[in-house]
């Protein structure tokens, strides 16, 4: 993964995780929701280690019945 958004993909990752934890899911059972995810790569996503697309952000926020803005900024569901 190119270094030059190293802390921002660690940062996203994190939000994820706190958003799936809130959410109650694991990390497979998150990973079963989305196809073509498996669990190792929801933890390289979760530590900052996966440059992935925008498209797989998507899926995440559609698995974790959330939008991308409400992750990002971390705020709680209605």
């Amino acid at each position: 993964m190119d270094n030059k958004f190293t802390e921002e993909f660690e940062i996203l990752g994190d939000l994820i995780r706190r958003k799936r934890k809130k959410t109650g899911l694991t990390q497979q059972a998150l990973a079963d929701k989305i196809p073509k995810l498996d669990r190792a790569k929801i933890s390289d996503i979760e530590n900052g280690k996966e440059d992935f697309h925008f498209s797989t952000l998507l899926k995440i926020c559609e698995a974790l019945d959330t939008t991308l803005e409400k992750i990002i900024n971390n705020e709680k569901e209605d």
